[in-house]
């Protein structure tokens, strides 16, 4: 993240520098453009952290809930053939192990407020097991890598803003979402394992993080392991989510609005069901929800000040020029492009793109173009702002091979949107 922050504030300082010294005066000088962009950006990031509280309050209220009953053991269980085999270095009934899967099926069903709350904690719960603070363990990379790729099969928010810009169609990314984020996890996973024989955690690395303050939560005791159910059970759960899929395509858009607040009831139900004092233990965990959306405030104010940088000088438009002849070729139009290159930067920015996009008159949500940016907001994710939030709340320092298998993912979730939307919509 050192050379990538450089890189970004570097490249905006240049490119802002030159248009100031080659452009005739304007009202507004490249310079000053930048240094609002600055202040803007930094103000932005502090306002995103703190909408981030009620949400943080409210979901790791519920994962208090969750996990004070046992949920998550029985979600580690149903599905501990294939957790233990992907994270072997963690036991298999330790709490990451239900909190990993909860995250997983949030982002599954697009419910990226819920995910992150959930992928919060399963990093506090990694970083316990973690013998060098502030060093990315394999797992977590790993984790990080799943989560910036997740398979979509319900991505509410941009079915809703296709249905308000007037697509007749409005859930026809369903399929391409379903097949870009499959391909894009699997290639995550497979990233993530081969990278990280090229980023060892260096003995001497890991003492100089080991030194320094560390935030992260003491080392808790292990609960005792009960064993996982029968494999029968975990293949029916398997096949019971397959089986999801076509009820999503079908019914997508009379589900979405069930989906938060039946959440909720199922969290709080399932807890009564197991005797949890829910009121109590929900201010419990939404007590540590306000802590951690805190923490994240300064790792949050220097990738977005980074990135608001970067758009605001122009180098992203010069990106796009330089690269949109090219792409056009390959099924990605110049109009897109810039969704594509911003989407791991700034996820309000791709979703800004998109949205003048679908609302154009002359392309439209159900045009090729239309389709295809629907469906890159629906199946990749902002990969700079995960690292920098999930990293940052337990004060990981060194993130080792996770930028790269994050990216890696995002540019296989791209191409395979383009084979997607080409295969079923037509190509430009």
């Amino acid at each position: 993240m050192n050379v990538v922050f450089l890189v970004l504030v570097l490249a905006a300082f240049l490119t802002a520098g030159w248009q100031q010294l080659t452009t005739s005066a304007a009202d507004v000088t490249p310079m000053d453009a930048l240094s609002k962009a600055m202040i803007d950006s930094a103000g932005g990031a502090v306002e995103l952290a703190i909408g981030l509280v009620g949400v943080m309050a409210l979901f790791l209220g519920l994962m208090k809930i969750a996990e004070e009953g046992g949920l998550l053991t029985i979600l580690a269980r149903l599905i501990r053939p294939l957790m233990v085999r992907l994270f072997p270095d963690v036991p298999a009934e330790h709490p990451a192990m239900g909190a990993m899967i909860l995250n997983m099926s949030a982002n599954v069903l697009g419910l990226g407020n819920a995910a992150t709350p959930f992928g919060i904690r399963a990093m506090q719960e990694l970083d316990k097991l973690n013998p060098h603070k502030g060093v990315a363990t394999d797992s977590m990379v790993l984790f990080l890598a799943i989560n910036t790729s997740s398979i979509t099969l319900l991505p509410t928010g941009v079915i809703a803003l296709r249905a308000a810009a007037g697509s007749a169609d409005p859930a026809g990314i369903l399929p391409t979402t379903l097949f870009a984020t499959a391909c894009s996890t699997l290639v995550a996973i497979i990233a993530a394992l081969g990278y990280r024989r090229f980023f060892p955690v260096k003995p001497d690395l890991a003492q100089a993080a080991d030194s320094e303050e560390a935030i992260s939560e003491p080392a808790t005791e292990l609960p005792a392991d009960g064993g996982s159910y029968p494999l029968w059970v975990s293949y029916l759960v398997l096949i019971g989510f397959l089986g999801l899929i076509p009820l999503t395509v079908i019914y997508g858009q009379l589900i979405s609005p069930w989906i938060l607040p039946g959440l909720m009831l199922a969290f709080l139900l399932f807890g009564l069901s197991r005797k949890v004092r829910i009121y109590e233990c929900f201010v419990e965990g939404a007590k540590d929800g306000f802590q951690v959306a805190l923490k994240i405030i300064p790792y949050l104010v220097a990738i977005l000040v980074a990135v608001g940088m970067f758009r605001a000088s122009g180098a992203l438009d010069w990106l796009v020029g330089l690269l949109g002849s090219f792409t056009t070729l390959i099924g990605l139009p110049a109009e897109a492009l810039p969704m594509a290159l911003l989407r791991p930067l700034s996820g309000s920015g791709a979703y800004g793109v998109m949205a003048s996009i679908i609302n154009d008159p002359a392309v439209g949500p159900d045009s090729y173009t239309g389709y295809l940016v629907s469906t890159l907001q629906g199946s990749t994710e902002t990969t700079f702002y995960v690292l920098a939030v999930y990293f940052g709340a337990v004060q990981i320092r060194r993130i080792r091979h996770a930028l790269a298998a994050g990216l890696t993912a995002d540019l296989v979730g791209v191409i395979a949107a383009i084979v997607a939307v080409s295969f079923l919509y037509g190509h430009l």
